[in-house]
């Protein structure tokens, strides 16, 4: 049988990167997100590129129907965790103005992480195989007009690196991908290149998702590193 790898927070741009780049490796692609529309669109690109894949419409921050979910995918070798932080149409609330509620929303981001891999995590160590999360650079960078999401973004850190020590001696990897600028082909991206009166010009501002799925599969495969910054801020 295949491996698996379920990429969780599918979208157009990095989500479908690290689906290609795990697919051409002989991977089965398994594919969640909210975004039940788009999915029949993204199986068919990847089967175009002869990579088996299938897709699950879940909001990860629905713990029954995310674990349910899992359930049915069955044992997988490699998750890849990146899910959008926020809704597109939201303005973070700057840190100095956050209220506690405001950081207990913007953790519920991280809660699902921890349920995915608690469910999944038996599995992926039978297999040696690994868990990849992809994360903005306020975890390491301050930028305080993320608010509450910079919390979000240090906890998910965190709790990736402190992952991989826990596991590598079961031959389990864990690794963060640190994300400073605008990915290309994402929703993000369309939505500040249609404004450019409110955001700006994107030149020198953005990512290529597939460089990133690249770096993301060589250090799954050589474990050399738990954590890549990917910055042009």
């Amino acid at each position: 049988m295949s491996p698996t790898a379920v990429v969780v927070g599918v979208g157009p741009g990095l989500g479908m990167s690290i689906a290609h780049r795990f697919g051409r490796e002989g991977y089965e692609v398994v594919l969640i997100s909210r975004s039940e529309g788009r999915h029949a669109g993204y199986v068919a690109e990847l089967a175009e590129a002869g990579v088996k894949a299938r897709a699950f419409a879940v909001d990860v921050r629905d713990r029954e129907v995310l674990l349910s979910t899992l359930d049915k995918i069955g044992p997988v070798d490699v998750v890849y965790y990146g899910p959008g932080a926020t809704d597109l149409s939201e303005v973070p609330v700057e840190i100095t103005s956050i209220t506690s509620a405001d950081a207990q929303e913007a953790m519920r981001w991280l809660y699902p992480a921890v349920d995915v891999v608690g469910h999944v995590l038996p599995g992926v160590v039978e297999r040696g195989g690994g868990l990849l999360f992809a994360g903005g650079l306020s975890a390491v960078q301050p930028m305080p007009v993320l608010g509450a999401l910079a919390l979000t973004s240090a906890a998910l850190r965190n709790y990736a690196l402190t992952l991989n020590a826990a596991l590598a001696d079961k031959g389990v990897y864990a690794g963060t991908l640190t994300i400073g600028g605008v990915v290309e082909r994402g929703d993000i991206h369309k939505m500040v290149e249609s404004k450019p009166e409110r955001f700006g010009e994107l030149a020198g501002h953005t990512l290529d998702p597939d460089d990133i799925a690249e770096t993301a599969w060589q250090m799954f495969v050589k474990r050399d590193r738990v954590e890549e910054v990917f910055s042009v801020l």
